[in-house]
């Protein structure tokens, strides 16, 4: 990835998802102002009736026509060529709203960019694989996600499957090669928000897809697609949401009710001690239907739960080494036998199932100041590992370097760290194919994308050689500042669509693709 001057970089960090402030009201106010700073209209008949030789004597004072004539003749109007000036860049943490000010996407930045709203907030949801292909680019898209609400009551639950259709570009790419193929008459049209839903008693603290092997097709009717779901009673419930897909796709499709409104199986390992904390893995294409899921709860203990032929086996005995709640769970994406996981006592900790007293292997002790709430573990780059804290900070780790237990070394340095962030970091995800971007968001309503192949270029910093007002400086490795959600909990990358990036928060699902991935 080529490098970006400073000043690109103030840009793409400003401009670049970061709306723009525009107070309540003012689009009425340029109106106004548009027809007050309007100049007179050249008369259309000037030409023909007057020339320099025939101009009214100002003595006359009115026409023939009784009507005024001007002293000079006004030169014709024409086109500045001076740029409008540009918007005002709201900057997270240097720039605060007014009390009649809101914030104003910049659309000129995203290629895609839809808001939905639901019945009820969503904590938590995962994407799901569909069979419309791997690398998609042409639009309208669509995509399906599966999501568990959190109601007033808990009996008003849900897990809900939804299908985001229609979902068109808000800007047409200028390069010569675009889809010739793509209407643009469609691009008028609004997006389509379908849902198939089951009940689920207590909110859903955390709900996570089974693994399907990269560009496989998504089974048939007749198998599982499983979907797992934290529920705050302290259960973890077991779906089979294929029939919901297929309801969705199908018309007239008539689901069997007594089949998907119960839970294929539920897991009582943790008691009535709830959990946030949970993540599958398979075996990939060997055996897809081979299943392993860790669920981690508030009182420390972490369940493993896997397959069988005959069904679901959940596993007695607890892994224990952290000390407070276990807040994330992650499965090393090149041995299937080893996880990663984090928690409220500050640590990361590695372990590997195969060890003797269900006891951490490998771990650091003070990942970060505060609670470590998400880690993400780099699918391509193996030994990679992000963390987020409770502080806003973002952590980089080689777990290369990581001490084993045991041994009086201490904890490694992170190979990079940002504090971009001032709230705590609630999600945290490594891009699908490319290894050094990823994307996290706050409780400070903010989603960032970053790249680590970014640098700065000491040559070029231009404009960022001082301090921007508010003294707060701007992470090269920063793409993209996405707002306009309240109380974001979680983000994810469309594993199908490169670039595609859904949140969710109190207020709904935005889903968008920037011009920076």
């Amino acid at each position: 990835m080529s490098k970006r001057s400073a000043t690109e970089i103030h840009a793409a960090s400003g401009s670049q998802g970061e709306p723009r402030k525009t107070p309540r009201g003012e689009s009425k106010q340029r109106e106004h102002a548009a027809d007050d700073e309007m100049g007179e209209f050249e008369d259309a008949w000037e030409d023909e009736l007057e020339s320099d030789e025939e101009v009214v004597d100002a003595e006359a004072g009115k026409g023939e026509d009784g009507m005024d004539v001007d002293d000079e003749v006004m030169p014709p109007i024409e086109e500045s060529e001076e740029q409008p000036a540009a918007p005002d860049v709201f900057i997270p943490g240097v720039h605060h709203l007014g009390k009649d000010e809101i914030l104003e996407p910049d659309d000129s930045v995203y290629v895609m960019r839809h808001n939905m709203s639901v019945n009820w907030p969503c904590l938590s949801f995962d994407v799901l694989r569909d069979n419309l292909g791997d690398q998609r680019q042409r639009f309208p898209a669509t995509a399906y996600i599966v999501a568990g609400t959190q109601a007033d009551v808990a009996k008003n639950n849900e897990v809900s499957v939804y299908k985001m259709s229609s979902l068109q570009r808000t800007q047409r790419e200028n390069d010569s090669d675009d889809e010739e193929d793509d209407d643009d008459d469609a691009l008028d049209e609004d997006p389509v928000l379908e849902h198939r839903s089951v009940p689920h008693l207590g909110g859903v603290n955390r709900i996570r897809a089974q693994p399907l092997p990269a560009s496989s097709p998504l089974p048939p009717v007749s198998q599982p697609y499983y979907v797992a779901s934290w529920s705050e009673t302290g259960k973890v419930h077991i779906w089979d949401v294929r029939p919901l897909i297929e309801a969705l796709d199908v018309p007239g499709y008539t689901i069997d009710k007594s089949l998907t409104h119960t839970p294929a199986f539920t897991i009582n390992s943790h008691g009535r001690a709830e959990g946030f904390a949970m993540d599958w893995a398979s075996s990939g294409e060997a055996n897809p239907s081979a299943l392993r899921l860790l669920t981690g709860d508030i009182h420390s203990k972490i369940y493993l739960t896997t397959t069988t032929p005959s069904g679901f086996n959940a596993l007695s005995q607890p892994f224990t080494s952290h000390t407070s709640s276990v807040e994330d769970l992650q499965w090393s994406p090149a041995e299937p036998t080893v996880f990663a996981s984090c928690s409220a006592d500050q640590s990361v900790q590695i372990w590997d199932v195969r060890a003797k007293g269900r006891k951490s292997v490998a771990g650091i002790d003070r990942a970060h100041d505060s609670d470590v709430n998400v880690i993400s573990w780099n699918r391509s780059t193996t030994y990679l590992l992000l963390s987020g804290g409770d502080e806003g900070g973002i952590k980089v780790w080689d777990l290369r370097n990581v001490k084993k237990k045991g041994t009086s070394a201490p904890d490694p340095t992170p190979v990079a760290g940002f504090n971009w962030h001032r709230a705590p970091i609630t999600s945290i995800e490594w891009h699908p194919t490319e290894d050094s971007i990823f994307a996290a968001s706050g409780a400070d309503d903010q989603v960032t994308l970053w790249d680590l192949a970014v640098e700065q270029d000491d040559e070029e910093t231009g404009a960022m050689e001082a301090t921007p007002e508010g003294g707060r400086d701007v992470p090269p490795q920063l793409l993209f500042v996405h707002q306009g959600q309240k109380d974001v909990k979680e983000v994810h990358w469309h594993p199908q669509i490169p670039g595609m990036v859904i949140s969710t928060a109190l207020d709904g699902f935005n889903v968008f693709k920037t011009i920076s991935v």
